[in-house]
């Protein structure tokens, strides 16, 4: 949130306008929405799949578009590069958070993105050990305008925070490939459990992305699975309880698999209609697949699904 807030701080002002994806995590939502109700900063939501709703939305005090390659949690994958380039034609920065993918599945300054936004909390440290985020400029002249304001805030991290993430990204390669394996074996099996109403992996065949995701994420999906229960939020709340293997937690990217109910925490800023233009309903389970072996995983997740409503 660090990262988060130097970014918009840095570059946003009152009167300013924002274009950013509907489905966001909680924190970046929650600081855009204080944004436009204290200082009057004006934000547009888009789906991040749709050049033209990015184009109809510009305007001339339009300062930033701001997306995520996966969305959190519902897995949505934006086409960067279509919306990079419509932004681009305006004169307009493009900031992209890229926890989800890392820099292993997706690199967005590749692919039009001015900046990009890690925590590297998540996959970069990969340990569940850090508290920390990462902006990442294209621009020096932009990088310059936004450290000011992050140095302001008290937004740096401490050396021992820094030496844990560096040695924790020795293994990214390692654990993304095995994550991203085992996360899209999963989502097929919960596809078709009766306790399961739907499943979103940007490996599936279904995924309302999946030609998106081929084009950007061809080394894989990443290795969170978002599920919505048939059961509602009490099969949800049963389910997070029931796991024994994988923990009850609101972070992800760790070496171990973490499950949670967003709309109770991750989300909770939201009320119940941005929770529902954001893709995540009263039943949805966020999983972020670590890398213990995927039948003991399974075992898990089948036992828990067991003991929610309509899992028998």
């Amino acid at each position: 949130m660090g990262a988060v807030n130097g970014v918009l701080l840095g570059l946003l002002a009152a009167g300013d306008h924002v274009i950013a994806q509907t489905c966001l995590y909680g924190g970046t939502y929650a600081v855009l929405t204080d944004l436009a109700t204290r200082w009057g900063v004006d934000v547009t939501y888009v789906s991040g799949t749709d050049p033209e709703e990015v184009r109809a939305a510009l305007r001339p005090q339009t300062r930033l578009l701001y997306l995520e390659t996966i969305a959190n949690p519902t897995t949505r994958v934006s086409d960067v590069p279509a919306l990079a380039a419509v932004a681009a034609g305006a004169g307009v920065p493009v900031a992209v958070d890229n926890t989800f993918a890392s820099p292993l599945l997706f690199r967005p300054l590749d692919h039009g993105a001015d900046i990009v936004v890690h925590s590297a909390t998540k996959y970069l440290s990969g340990h569940a050990d850090v508290l920390g985020g990462v902006a990442v400029f294209k621009d020096d002249a932009l990088y310059r305008r936004v450290r000011r304001h992050a140095v302001e805030q008290g937004a740096s991290t401490d050396p021992f925070a820094a030496w844990l993430t560096l040695r924790g990204m020795q293994t990214l390669s390692l654990r993304m490939e095995r994550q991203c394996a085992s996360a899209a074996d999963l989502a097929a099996r919960l596809a078709g459990h009766p306790a399961v109403a739907a499943v979103r992996h940007p490996a599936l065949a279904d995924h309302p992305d999946r030609a998106i995701a081929d084009r950007l994420l061809p080394a894989g999906g990443g290795g969170v699975i978002s599920v919505d229960l048939a059961g509602g939020r009490e099969a949800g709340r049963r389910l997070v309880e029931a796991v024994r293997l994988a923990s009850l937690s609101v972070s992800l990217g760790d070496v171990k698999t973490l499950v949670m109910h967003p709309a109770s925490t991750s989300h909770h800023q939201l009320d119940e209609a941005a929770l529902t233009a954001a893709g995540i309903g009263p039943g949805t389970v966020r999983i972020s697949v670590g890398i213990e072996h995927v039948e003991d995983l399974w075992a898990d997740l089948e036992q828990a699904l067991s003991q929610t409503p309509d899992g028998s």
